[in-house]
């Protein structure tokens, strides 16, 4: 009698476990809050967040012909701006602290999975022209969730932190009425702007002063192997794609540091390097914005020496849209040129007084 009843039990627990589990991977498939199985579902608000568990399901599922990508510098761009200026639906994929390397590969697997994508929108972070190719700033990424193996999606399905913090999030928002994240808001942040600003996180002081450090064929190398294993790579494979690649409008305290610490030449040498790879593609139109001067030189368009304000944003889809600032190969020497001479002359001491 007393075995009857330890069997019951076993087999009553045995039940109950895997009616949980049941129940918990019906729940994640039907809610799936980072679109790993289906697009969004309308009687169900949610929440686009975190960049690289969401990217990839918004290439499988939303309905785009149109991707804006990059790091945070790309992040405030709004696509509805983008769609009325060029007549898009376009989805926003953006990550933040990315190197190129993570970037394209992405942009890859979006591309072959929506072959009506006709126009990119990617920011190139200028700074990252002379890392290593492979460079990256994380380690761990979701990687069951960018494959098409359903083995590994245990990893999704019966995931504590996606539970919570995803499907019962999205349910909590249906129930309490709150609206689904927009596709402009998606990855967006404000932050407080000016020069003030810019001096909590650059510190002129500390800058390691040194003369001129040398471009040479190693540096040389290593953006041509950056370039071309991935920006090329991509571009190159989607030839119907049209690829509208610019160099972000850093601040003139950016400009102020490689001045400083001796590479300003340099950086623009791997910058003629990269635009000379870029130029002979006929899908690429680059654009370069450091000669924008009244918003560069301007503090107030930026939170620290780099990032720039979301109306930032809004003007270099303008700019794009009106062929301001395109790179071509009859005058990227030339606007390289201007570019050295503005920079290596400018009084950097009247930013500070």
């Amino acid at each position: 009698m007393k075995q009857n009843s330890a069997r019951k039990w076993f087999i009553k627990c045995i039940l109950t476990l895997f009616g949980a589990l049941v129940f918990t991977a019906l729940a994640v498939i039907t809610v799936d809050p980072y679109f790993h199985y289906h697009k969004p579902v309308s009687f169900l608000s949610h929440r686009l967040y975190e960049e690289r568990y969401t990217n990839d399901g918004i290439s499988r599922h939303f309905d785009f012909d149109a991707i804006i990508t990059g790091t945070s510098m790309a992040q405030n761009f709004k696509p509805s701006e983008m769609d009325a200026l060029f007549g898009t639906n376009a989805v926003k994929e953006t990550f933040s602290g990315a190197g190129y390397q993570e970037l394209a590969e992405n942009l890859d697997r979006a591309l072959s999975r929506n072959p009506g994508v006709n126009q990119v929108l990617w920011a190139l972070d200028y700074n990252g022209l002379l890392r290593d190719y492979d460079w990256a700033q994380y380690e761990e990424y979701p990687t069951y969730l960018y494959d098409d193996n359903p083995l590994n999606d245990v990893s999704y399905l019966f995931n504590k932190s996606i539970f919570y913090h995803g499907v019962l999030n999205n349910i909590n928002m249906t129930l309490s009425g709150a609206s689904s994240t927009t596709m402009d808001e998606y990855s967006s942040w404000e932050r407080e702007t000016g020069l003030e600003q810019i001096l909590y996180s650059y510190d002129r002081e500390s800058v390691q002063r040194r003369t001129d450090t040398e471009f040479g064929e190693k540096e040389r190398e290593l953006v041509t192997r950056t370039i071309t294993e991935n920006i090329l790579r991509v571009v190159n494979r989607y030839p119907d794609t049209t690829f509208y690649i610019f160099y972000p409008p850093y601040s003139i305290c950016y400009w102020d540091a490689l001045n400083l610490k001796g590479t300003l030449s340099k950086q623009l040498q791997a910058e003629q390097t990269a635009t000379e790879l870029l130029l002979k593609c006929p899908n690429v139109k680059l654009y370069n914005f450091f000669d924008q001067y009244e918003v560069v030189c301007n503090p107030d368009y930026y939170c620290d020496d780099g990032h720039y304000s979301g109306e930032i944003n809004s003007k270099i889809l303008n700019w794009i849209h009106e062929d301001t600032g395109l790179v071509t190969p009859d005058n990227y020497l030339e606007r390289l040129r201007q570019e050295r001479e503005f920079y290596s002359s400018y009084d950097y001491e009247s930013i500070y007084r």
